[in-house]
């Protein structure tokens, strides 16, 4: 059974923007999560897999953190929103890999729980000083 639009909405502005969704869901006073990680990946993500699945592992490659408010992410709207700012992963070294996944997820090391993922437009081939990045909005999440 689809959610609202609205439903979307509220979901992805408590996942992306820890914004409290009212009469539902809070973000953790305590110790909220700041970032969200966005990993990239050699193969398609699927429900079972976690951000370590598949990940790129070009030289100097590493996650990159996007802050989990507006500053970070777009405020949702019609059941989606994408990134402020571009993001931009480390220059590749000597070892290179080809690109054709990305996932959102929790941030930290090891197999952290996957968010959204989904497959590129276009696979990227990630060879020495190539440096893999998003233009801002280039990253669009959906919930439907």
């Amino acid at each position: 059974m689809p959610k609202s639009t609205a439903t979307c909405n509220n979901f992805l502005k408590l996942l992306y923007n820890a914004t409290a969704w009212a009469d539902v869901a809070e973000n953790d006073s305590s110790g909220p999560m700041t970032n969200i990680a966005v990993a990239l990946a050699t193969a398609s993500y699927s429900a079972s897999s976690t951000l370590a699945s598949n990940e790129a592992t070009f030289t100097n490659y590493a996650r990159q953190n996007v802050a989990r408010s507006t500053s970070g992410w777009t405020a949702a709207s019609g059941g989606s929103l994408s990134n402020v700012d571009a993001i931009e992963y480390p220059q590749c070294g000597v070892t290179g890999n080809t690109i054709t996944s990305a996932a959102t997820g929790k941030p930290g090391g090891g197999s952290a729980e996957i968010f959204h993922y989904g497959d590129l437009n276009a696979s990227i081939a990630v060879s020495n000083q190539i440096q893999p990045r998003f233009p801002a909005g280039a990253v669009t999440i959906t919930e439907t």
